[in-house]
């Protein structure tokens, strides 16, 4: 007789393994046991049958929400079980393996609580093995009940007996299982915190939402605050309490049949939105539907369907609604009832709350749709922790800190980087505190500790993610690596591809430079160990530092002043940039002058300034509310009209922005079509970036990331010219600064012995 210990790796814990395990042995009539074991793996003992054809079923007929990596066989003497069992967790044992994210619910549970004769119906919580919070109510691995927030709600005699039942293929051994005797409750509370006294909290809530009312519900992962995504008026409101004045909302909507009526749907777009990560997936609106204060100055909506029991009843009664993260601006989103309640009180008017605690906070994923694929500008709930597999191992343990704005940290050890999921901007301080706490969530399931890592950090001396590192360093006494900002946005790319070295475009805002000026339109041949700086964008002055971030038009100076000198000034008040856009007007202007006279200030090869400057002489954006604003309305202002600038790149592979900016002033003065100028300026620096790889003889693949590596017309600019070369961007991490620390993690393990 043969037997075998078995160890899966993957997405095993929490998706009804065990179950699906303990139901195919025992149908094959075979013995032994299968258990969770540390780090989110399962070990599975088989004897007395045909193990070949044991883990080929498995292979084949594992649940739906399962992701099985690798499989280790072990051939080993027979014990005699007498049957087979689920056994408890062992923690003694360990093996690398990934931690569960959260499921959206499925199917049948959906049906359960839609169902007056099910004892389920209408019961918020409901879940089964195959969808429902995992991460989200995680303390520690292996995922069993007692390490979850589920802890705190003993399973009632019903509950238990599906339970212990192998023939209930659905909560057999599920471990977030309840129902409305033993689970969680929900209760509805006003803005002073009194308890509202109605017989169904969750009707009575999206009563208060048709009537106007603003009120934060909490989720799985955090809390949403929910407004009419019809009412101006209510929209408005919402921006003003809270501070945001034309940053999108997300809006969730019932079924696809609904978000058809405000957006255009094709087949990928479907897919991603009714796939058990459920993220927020852009799409292009159709206009006059919904409240135009949604997504002002865009033609792209944030749209994602019900992921909970909870949400779908809700949507319900309100076919859509604004659901947007619940938080006070730069800080992250509330998991506390008693935060909330503290925090959120000067924006909701209700609340609607439950006694489920959420351990770790995870935000909506956001996905923009391409001809790449889908690419993350948010990368959380349903994704987050999973990791990227590594063609090769790294040869040390590394902690990577981010970068400081929409942050995420990663940790590498063996063949794989696990992301964190996205914490924000670190600039404020709870912000890096989530980002502390997380990295050592992460480390704590691996079993790695801090004295077995390297730490990698951006090269910016001012990051505050690379002042926590330096913490962690001094207190552990750990070797710092810095990672030059767009040698890292490259490495994470080449990462997923498994390749040692390669040409790239990195193009984002901004990212400090190795010879100290800040960087954002840079063409890099590239390596694991080194790079060199090809290409890039011309170069203009930031007299105002961070001002020149906030007021676009102050680039737009800078740029035209480059090319034309004294002139600029002259020609920007032609076409409508005069004093009253400073806001100390004259006096700020004359002092810019004199800045820009002097040489005085840093330079910059960003896009992202190139951008901003296009938007504010184009009239679309001269002040800076949310991140990106300015080149994300440009993008969204764009249309071909047929208008066509010539880029140009000197010999030292530099694409003059400045000449490109005045053709843009020079079309604005004759007339021409905002929508067509926009076009012809984006696609114009695409085909100029692609004209560089081309001069450096690129025939194969180049690797593009950063965030303005999601702008499409950017992107198509470059295609024209390459013709057949593959353009690669990331797709396990976003291409923006959440993905950095990926390539933080390949460069650090590199340049360490």
């Amino acid at each position: 007789m043969k037997a075998a210990k078995i160890k899966v790796m993957g997405v095993v814990q929490g998706v009804g393994f065990r179950p699906f395990i303990y139901r195919l042995a025992t149908s094959m009539n075979l013995k032994g046991y299968v258990k969770n074991i540390s780090g989110s793996a399962v070990e599975i003992w088989v004897e007395g049958g045909d193990i070949e054809l044991f883990v080929s079923r498995m292979e084949r007929e594992k649940p739906a929400p399962a992701i099985i990596e690798k499989v280790v066989v072990d051939y080993v003497r027979p014990r005699g079980y007498p049957s087979f069992k689920i056994l408890t967790s062992d923690v003694s044992e360990h093996l690398e393996s990934v931690i569960p994210p959260d499921l959206s619910i499925c199917d049948e549970c959906l049906k359960e609580v839609l169902n007056p004769k099910d004892r389920r119906y209408r019961y918020a919580f409901n879940s089964c093995a195959y969808c429902g919070p995992r991460f989200s109510m995680l303390y520690k691995a292996p995922y069993d009940r007692e390490n979850t927030a589920m802890v705190d709600f003993p399973l009632c005699p019903k509950c238990t007996e599906e339970y212990e039942d192998p023939g209930n293929i659905r909560r057999f051994h599920a471990q977030g299982i309840s129902c409305p005797i033993c689970g969680p409750s929900l209760w509805l509370v006003d803005n002073s915190g009194s308890k509202v006294d109605v017989k169904d909290p969750i009707d009575e809530a999206a009563k208060l939402i048709r009537e106007g009312k603003i009120v934060a519900i909490k989720g799985i992962g955090g809390f949403h605050i929910a407004a009419d995504a019809y009412d101006d008026d209510v929209v408005l409101e919402l921006r003003k309490r809270k501070k945001r004045p034309e940053k999108p909302f997300a809006v969730m909507a019932l079924n696809l049949k609904v978000i058809e009526e405000f957006a255009l749907l094709n087949e990928d777009a479907e897919k991603l939105l009714i796939s058990k990560e459920r993220p927020i997936v852009l799409l292009e609106e159709r206009k006059g539907v919904l409240s135009k204060y949604i997504a002002p100055g865009l033609r792209h909506i944030g749209a994602f369907l019900p992921y909970t029991a909870l949400h779908y009843m809700i949507l319900e009664k309100l076919r859509v609604a604004i659901m947007t993260s619940g938080n006070p601006i730069g800080k992250p989103m509330v998991i506390k009832n008693e935060d909330a309640l503290r925090e959120l009180k000067g924006i909701v008017d209700f609340f609607l709350l439950h006694n489920r605690e959420i351990i770790n906070r995870v935000d909506d994923s956001v996905v923009r749709l391409s001809e790449h694929g889908p690419l993350f500008l948010r990368r959380g709930r349903g994704y987050a922790p999973s990791w990227l597999k590594l063609r090769k191992p790294l040869r040390r343990k590394v902690v990577a800190f981010g970068a400081e704005i929409q942050n995420a940290g990663a940790l590498g050890f063996g063949d794989k980087i696990v992301l964190t999921q996205y914490i924000g901007d670190v600039d404020d301080a709870t912000n890096l505190e989530e980002l502390d706490r997380y990295l050592k969530v992460l480390m704590d399931n691996y079993r790695i500790r801090a004295e077995e890592c390297v730490i990698a950090v951006d090269l910016h001396p001012g990051y505050a993610s690379g002042k926590l590192a330096e913490l962690w360093a001094r207190e552990k006494g750990l070797e710092i690596v810095k990672v030059q900002h767009h040698w890292a946005h490259l490495l994470s790319v080449l990462a997923e591809h498994g390749e040692e070295e390669g040409i790239g475009v990195a193009i984002d805002g901004l990212g400090y430079g190795s010879d100290g000026n800040l960087w954002g339109g840079e063409v890099l041949e590239f390596n694991l160990k080194e790079f060199k700086r090809i290409g890039h964008l011309q170069e203009h002055l930031t007299p105002g530092g961070d001002r020149d971030t906030v007021f676009p038009f102050r680039m737009a100076y800078s740029m035209a002043y480059t090319e034309l000198g004294e002139d600029a000034f002259r020609e920007l008040e032609k076409i409508g940039l005069r004093e009253d856009l400073f806001e100390y007007g004259k006096r700020e202007l004359e002092l810019l002058k004199l800045e820009l006279r002097k040489g005085r200030g840093l330079k910059t090869s960003s896009l992202g300034r190139a951008l901003d400057a296009a938007s504010s002489i184009l009239g679309i954006c001269n002040y800076r509310s949310y991140d990106g604003e300015p080149a994300i309305k440009l993008e969204a202002v764009a249309v071909d009209k047929g208008i066509r600038f010539k880029p140009q790149v000197d010999k030292e592979n530099v694409l003059l922005t400045g000449k490109l900016l005045v053709e843009l002033i020079e079309g604005v003065k004759k007339g021409k079509s905002r929508e067509g100028l926009a076009y012809a300026y984006l696609y114009a620096i695409g085909r100029g970036l692609g004209e560089i790889l081309l001069n450096e003889g690129v025939e194969d693949v180049v690797y593009v990331s950063g965030g303005a590596a999601v702008n499409e017309i950017v992107r198509k600019g470059m295609k024209d010219v390459l013709g057949k070369v593959v353009i690669e961007l990331p797709k396990y991490s976003p291409p923006g600064d959440g993905g950095i620390a990926v390539g933080q993690v390949i460069a650090a393990d590199n340049l360490t012995s």
